[in-house]
């Protein structure tokens, strides 16, 4: 009687599929990596409790995306357009593919080919008409992030109740599912 990783094998050699591998974080030291890393971009630099919850992410993600939500101004879109890409370069040279919203709707089918995304904004785009065909970027990369095991890092200043009705109640379940989610509250940073 066959094992199920030799099943698992036959299943790949007939072009079956499989569920995805999930690209696996873990970084030690991750607390002082990400205020090395802060410091480097940012002067002046203060820790805020939200960056405690994403060096977890970084010590162990399991296998999950980050999902960046909250107030404007609290450092969601430098973490995810420069700190963590950077540490994700320097310490497992993986490579984030970094897009603003209104960028994904102009290449949609470029950002669906990366396999670690980070998407700024959320929910600022519209729906993406491309020769009288319409789609929802945002709910196509949250369906390939689960299906094919892509890694995401998403910042929006939209809370769950909000991404439920932009996006409906699926994708607030696959956000649930494929990502941590950290909330940044408190006042903004911006002076």
């Amino acid at each position: 009687m066959q094992t199920f990783s030799e099943i698992a094998e036959e299943m790949r050699y007939h072009g079956l599929q499989l569920p995805p591998k999930k690209i696996q974080i873990q970084i030690e030291n991750s607390r002082d990596v990400l205020e090395e890393c802060f410091k480097h971009f940012v002067k002046p630099f203060k820790w805020l409790p939200e960056y405690d919850l994403v060096s977890e992410w970084l010590t162990d993600n399991q296998g999950k995306g980050l999902f960046l939500y909250g107030l404007p101004g609290r450092g969601k879109s430098l973490l995810g357009r420069y700190i963590l890409p950077a540490i994700l370069l320097k310490y497992l040279r993986k490579v984030v593919s970094v897009y603003d919203m209104q960028e994904v709707n102009r290449n949609l089918d470029e950002v669906l080919r990366r396999h670690i995304i980070y998407l700024d904004d959320v929910g600022t785009e519209e729906i993406s008409v491309n020769y009288g065909e319409k789609r929802c970027a945002f709910a196509e990369i949250m369906d390939a992030a689960e299906k094919h095991g892509k890694l995401l890092i998403i910042s929006t200043n939209l809370n769950a109740d909000a991404i439920r009705n932009k996006y409906g109640d699926r994708v607030l379940d696959r956000i649930k599912s494929v990502t941590k989610r950290i909330s940044f509250v408190g006042e903004s940073l911006r002076k």
